[in-house]
């Protein structure tokens, strides 16, 4: 293993490659490193052995599933590559590269322009307000375009796109730039190298010349200082544009536009250049703040602080740790504190990453990206900091919430456990991935943002672990309540030899709600609210007069009627929103127990909550769904057809939003059904709004499933 030059934070640039899936992301790392010199011989995807896809299902497969930590040396000049996949169901791992770059590289396919995942990957560069440049790469493919892509980018991101470069012979035998930066015309040899620098053509100057004054233009809209320079000599000199373009990505108010063909190197050398030169150093950044509003900027002199991005469970290595540094240096041997938990982490080992290849350090500066392992109880999103400033940490990575549930379980029983474990290994690797047990359902939950990231897990089940697993569609956690009022009374009674049982309770029933009136012929003597687990209240009044009933049997009574709510009578889903009333009662003075006051309590409550108009209440969701203007139509009728209530319509940018509430048992698979409506240009978000009444016809089907279900189970 080597050891590694250690680089200071103005000579580091911390670069996450985002874009759709086929955009050319993980070639260009490859093509990056093949430059820089960090490797030296050029893999490909088709022959599995590209430094950033090393991991075994991404060489199956053809395509990432985790982000991976590259870096290359250019211009004396570290940086460090984040390469995120493209598909939205892992837009975790992009979120995560994204909370710690300084730039965004955000690539786009040629041919094809701007597309669904572009769009992702922009959203969530958005989000975490990363500086952003674009490259449009296979520019070698006849289909290629390079002036369709342009318009493509400015109609979905507007006029701050801003073209820095453009091919001149586009399609096969591409190999010639048009540089707006140096005023050069730059002609690469295929696989890469410096460039062949010429003057630029007769041909290409009037385009050149507009096209350079539009960047220095927008150079000069990044500093006020520099707008004067522009006016003052009617230009800026190549220093002043790069200082315009850096300051203007930083306040994202410019996104330069670079070419390439990544496969064939072309335009990559520049495209270094241009990182080194042009985009920033992670100390130009704004500070990022703890959560108690204490700020870090990438000092090397600030207290030291490191904050954990992504998890990783390597071969030979175990758990490995990625983290930036946002203050300080990180030494071997240093101690830190852990803001979660509050507990001493010792760093033992310092590694700088190419996929799997890993290069030894003693030092890592502020806004380096490194990893370490062995650390004893370190989760994605925490924060490392010196004892003096351990109060608090930076705030944890953004995630989506879960757009796909569904439930698993394994085929063999005997792999339960198992089963178990793994599921809560790959939680640690990619926090967007969410697993539980659900003891209302019984069943075992994968909450994920699709189709797509469930079948990433089953593959791992299968091929890495050997556990086979059925997914299916998981029950809906219905509710139970009542519509009136409703009396009933049970008397429990058994003789067995000896002492038996006696239990008789009498009792009403009413729905709960804000307001209710209690009724005017009991004498309530006390009243305890229980706020219940699962939402809603149950109230339990003690009406009883003259010692019908002695008042150490009502927590006995109350508990039958807590086990009944738990398991309500029409479909097994837990009760809520009841005022009981315990009016009488009948006891023996030898025979009566708590055994026989819960179960007379249990069965008198069951009785009166079917006679009370019992009613099942469904989950109801807020959704918000955007699509593309002319895919509105069908996005409508598809959710009309989920019994969804429109709230709204809006208009935002290019896409159209609609507002609705839909039931959950009507969109537990609606990510995949609005990614084949819209082509993949759909998304949506859904939050839990409350529970309402299921239409009369549902209700009857439920019943009558409830009950096969029981009949099954005899």
């Amino acid at each position: 293993m080597n050891i590694m030059k250690v680089f200071k934070t103005t000579e580091i640039r911390n670069v996450a490659l985002i874009g759709g899936a086929k955009s050319g992301k993980t070639t260009m790392a490859e093509a990056m490193l093949f430059e820089g010199k960090s490797i030296n011989r050029k893999g490909t995807i088709e022959d599995h052995n590209t430094v950033s896809d090393y991991k075994e299902i991404e060489i199956e497969k053809e395509h990432s599933v985790h982000s991976s930590l590259l870096h290359t040396i250019f211009n004396d000049v570290k940086i460090n590559l984040i390469d995120a996949p493209g598909f939205s169901d892992f837009v975790g791992e992009s979120l995560a590269a994204l909370n710690v770059a300084d730039t965004a590289l955000l690539m786009i396919n040629g041919q094809s322009g701007v597309e669904a995942t572009t769009e992702t990957a922009w959203a969530a560069a958005e989000l975490n307000n990363t500086p952003l440049m674009f490259a449009v790469n296979q520019l070698d493919h006849h289909g290629a375009n390079f002036d369709d892509a342009i318009n493509s980018i400015k109609d979905y991101f507007g006029e701050k796109v801003t073209i820095v470069q453009y091919p001149v012979n586009t399609g096969e035998g591409f190999d010639t730039i048009i540089d707006l930066i140096l005023m050069k015309q730059l002609t690469f040899k295929v696989d890469g190298g410096a460039p062949e620098v010429s003057d630029i053509p007769d041909s290409e100057k009037d385009k050149a010349e507009e096209l350079h004054l539009a960047l220095v233009e927008n150079a000069a809209e990044g500093d006020e200082a520099l707008m004067e320079k522009y006016f003052e000599n009617d230009g800026l000199t190549m220093d002043e544009m790069r200082e315009g373009v850096r300051l203007g990505m930083i306040s994202r108010s410019i996104y330069p536009v670079m070419c390439s063909s990544a496969k064939y190197g072309i335009g990559v050398n520049r495209i270094l250049d241009f990182i080194t030169r042009s985009c920033p150093s992670p100390d130009l950044l704004p500070a990022r703040k703890t959560t108690e509003g204490k700020e870090f900027s990438c000092k090397e002199n600030d207290p030291t602080a490191m904050f954990i991005f992504k998890t990783s469970i390597e071969q030979h290595l175990g758990e490995v740790s990625f983290f930036k540094v946002y203050g300080g240096t990180i030494k071997e041997g240093q101690d830190l504190i852990n803001t979660r938990t509050g507990n001493k982490e010792r760093i033992s080992q310092l590694f700088t990453l190419n996929g799997k290849n890993r290069d030894k350090v003693d030092t890592v500066f502020a806004g380096d990206i490194a990893a370490t392992i062995k650390l004893k109880d370190v989760r994605t999103s925490d924060s490392l900091m010196d004892s003096k400033n351990a109060s608090a940490g930076f705030e944890p990575i953004y995630l989506p919430d879960p757009l796909y549930t569904v439930a698993i379980k394994s085929v063999n029983s005997s792999d339960d456990e198992k089963l178990g474990a793994v599921l809560n290994e790959l939680h640690k690797t990619d926090p967007s991935l969410i697993t539980e047990f659900s003891r209302e359902l019984k069943q075992m939950l994968i909450k994920s943002q699709g189709e797509f990231h469930v079948n990433t897990v089953k593959w791992y089940l299968n091929t890495m672990e050997k556990i086979e697993v059925e997914v299916f569609s998981p029950k809906i956690p219905y509710r139970e309540t009542i519509t009136k009022s409703a009396r009933a009374d049970y008397r429990h009674k058994k003789q067995s030899g000896g002492s038996g049982q006696f239990g008789e309770v009498h009792l009403m029933i009413q729905p709960y709600f804000e307001g209710y009136k209690k009724p005017s012929d009991f004498s309530v003597r006390g009243t305890e609210e229980h706020d219940l687990p699962w939402g809603g209240k149950l109230v339990f009044n003690n009406c009883i007069v003259g010692g019908a009933i002695d008042t150490r049997f009502l927590p006995a009574i109350l508990k039958g009627i807590m086990e009944r709510m738990n398991e309500g009578p029409l479909t097994g889903s837990y009760a809520r929103d009841i005022v009981v009333y315990i009016y009488d009662g009948k006891m023996h003075p030898v025979d009566s127990n708590e055994i026989s006051f819960k179960l007379a309590g249990r069965h008198a409550f069951s009785t009166a909550f079917k006679n009370a108009g019992p009613k099942i209440m469904e989950p109801v969701y807020d959704i918000v769904v955007k699509v593309p203007e002319d895919m509105m139509g069908s996005a409508m009728t598809d959710l009309q057809g989920r019994r969804a209530i429109i709230m709204g319509m809006d208009a935002e940018g290019k896409n159209q939003v609609i507002k609705a509430k839909v039931p959950l048992a009507e969109i537990q698979r609606y990510a995949t059904s609005l990614s084949s409506i819209t082509s993949g240009r759909g998304t949506f978000t859904m939050k839990f709004d409350a529970y309402q009444q299921v239409p009369g016809d549902v209700q009857d089907k439920l019943l009558k499933e409830y009950e096969e279900s029981l009949q099954d189970e005899d």
